[in-house]
């Protein structure tokens, strides 16, 4: 149902205001590109400084964009359950394919609150969830006996899984059956990750390089992981580089730096260093890109 390339995308801005303009062209050019899905309004997409209105109109903007070409997974979480219950219920409105829905952050909750706050989206909304497992932002870790509970419920169809523990994917194959939908949260990662049992990535370096991101996971997918091997080798400096200091930093600087979209961001971020700007200059040489 997803797997393959799907950028995490960005929120292009424009004197402070969302650039909507942009957006669907970067819609357009992703799906061009031959990315598989959308999922707008993650962490990449700035969605902790979105107001509640902007976070919305993302989301509706995007569906429309994208007209039934290509998946469209909404960000839905937040560490207020009622608010992911929300955003969720609002997703299945404008017409989502599913929604990415985080751990709970700062909150630091036990696992039974885990499994309470997904079984609470679960209940209020029709559409597939996945799962994002991100203990270096959430701080919380969903056990893989969690995992394999959150997988009983009939919505929740697969994980996010940013935990950069390759063997967690064999074991969570394990617990949650061969079909639950595993898609790797770290662009370092996606290549050895699928050679586990996953299925795709959720990229931020597909913003900027979505064909290599795209071909990557297409020759994984067609068991030539050597193929895929060059083709990474291609992009790790560029992963590196992105997030060398906030990915999305990175990334908006690279796509600027390729006319794609400003390099803007909101506070508390703020624009990248000159080291780091060399850095992202010379992976997207190395990439071919620039």
């Amino acid at each position: 149902m997803f797997k393959g390339s799907m950028p995490a995308l960005v929120t292009p801005f424009q004197d402070g205001a969302l650039d909507l303009d942009t957006l669907k062209k970067l819609v357009d050019w992703q799906i061009e590109q031959g990315s598989s899905g959308l999922v707008p309004v993650g962490t990449t997409g700035e969605s902790p400084t979105l107001t509640h209105g902007e976070h919305d109109k993302v989301v509706e903007e995007v569906v429309k964009a994208a007209a039934g070409r290509v998946k469209v997974i909404a960000g839905a979480g937040s560490n207020s359950t009622a608010e992911s219950v929300r955003l969720a219920k609002h997703a299945e409105t404008a017409g989502a394919d599913a929604v990415l829905v985080v751990t709970p952050y700062y909150n630091k909750p036990t696992q039974a609150g885990v499994i309470a706050h997904f079984a609470a989206v679960h209940d209020a909304c029709k559409l597939p969830i996945i799962v994002y497992n991100i203990p270096g932002r959430s701080v919380v870790d969903i056990s893989n006996v969690t995992m394999a509970e959150l997988a009983k419920m009939e919505r929740i169809v697969g994980v996010k899984d940013a935990t950069g523990d390759l063997q967690r994917v064999n074991d969570q194959r394990l617990m949650c059956g061969p079909d639950f939908i595993q898609l790797s949260g770290e662009d370092g990662t996606a290549h050895g990750f699928n050679a586990q049992g996953g299925v795709g990535c959720i990229s931020v370096t597909a913003n900027v390089a979505p064909k290599l991101c795209a071909e990557v996971q297409a020759a994984c997918a067609a068991g030539d992981y050597a193929k895929a091997l060059e083709l990474q080798d291609k992009l790790m400096p560029l992963h590196k580089a992105i997030f060398t200091e906030p990915g999305l930093v990175g990334v908006k600087y690279a796509m600027a730096r390729l006319g794609l979209c400003s390099d803007e961001v909101r506070l508390p971020h703020v624009p990248l260093t000159d080291a780091t700007r060399a850095l992202v200059d010379k992976g997207l040489t190395h990439a071919g890109l620039l």
